[in-house]
C-alpha cells in the first residue's frame, strides 16, 4: 500500500489538473465565444454590406426608370411642337387673311379703282407689320452696298456713277431675315 502522504499528494495534484482543465477549457469557451463574436461581426458587416448595395441598385433602376420616363415625355413634347409649332404663326395671320377675303367680296362690286387699290395697300401694310411681330424683317437694299451674307447677285450692270460701283443698282426680289437670320437672299444687280 501507499503512503497516505503520497495518496493525499496524488488526490491534490488530480484537483489542481482538474481546476486547470476546468480554468482551460472555461477560456477556450470564451475564446471560442468571442471567435463567435467576431464572426457575427464579418456577417454583420457583410449583410450590412448587400443590403447597401440592395438600395444603391434599387436607386439606380428608380434612376433610369425617371430617365426613360423624362426621354419619352420631352420626344413627345417635340413631336407636339412640329405638329403644332406654326399655330401661333398662323394665328397671327388669320385677320390678314380675313381682310383679303373682304377686299376680294368688295372687288367684284366696287366701282372706284383708287378705293380697291387703298384697300389693297392697307392690308398689305397689315400683313407686313404681323409679319414683323412674328420676327421676319425686310432685308434693305436701296444704296446698300453688296453685301453676300445678305444679297445673291443676278446681274451686274454698269454703274451710273462710281460711288455706286459695288452697290446695289436694283432689287428683282425681296429678302427676309428671321430674328436676324437669313432666311431668303435679296437678288440683286450690282452696279460694275
Amino acid at each position: 500500500m501507499r503512503p497516505e502522504k503520497d495518496l493525499k499528494e496524488e488526490e491534490l495534484q488530480e484537483t489542481v489538473n482538474e481546476t486547470v482543465n476546468e480554468e482551460t477549457e472555461k477560456q477556450e469557451e470564451e475564446t471560442a465565444a468571442a471567435g463567435q463574436e467576431t464572426a457575427p461581426t464579418e456577417e454583420d458587416k457583410l449583410a450590412e454590406t448587400e443590403a447597401k448595395l440592395a438600395e444603391l441598385h434599387d436607386k439606380y433602376l428608380r434612376q433610369v426608370a425617371e430617365f426613360d420616363n423624362y426621354r419619352k415625355r420631352t420626344m413627345k413634347e417635340k413631336a407636339e411642337l412640329i405638329l403644332n409649332g406654326a399655330e401661333k404663326t398662323i394665328t397671327a395671320f388669320l385677320p390678314v387673311l380675313d381682310d383679303m377675303e373682304r377686299a376680294l367680296k368688295n372687288m367684284e362690286k366696287a366701282e372706284d379703282v383708287a378705293a380697291v387699290k387703298e384697300g389693297v395697300e392697307l392690308i398689305f401694310q397689315k400683313f407686313i407689320k404681323t409679319l414683323e411681330t412674328q420676327g421676319v424683317k425686310c432685308i434693305e437694299t436701296e444704296n446698300a452696298d453688296f453685301n453676300t451674307d445678305l444679297h445673291e447677285a443676278i446681274a451686274q450692270v454698269p454703274a451710273p456713277t462710281d460711288e455706286m460701283k459695288g452697290k446695289v443698282i436694283d432689287c428683282v426680289q425681296t429678302g427676309y431675315t428671321l430674328n436676324d437670320k437669313v432666311i431668303r437672299h435679296s437678288k440683286v444687280a450690282v452696279g460694275l
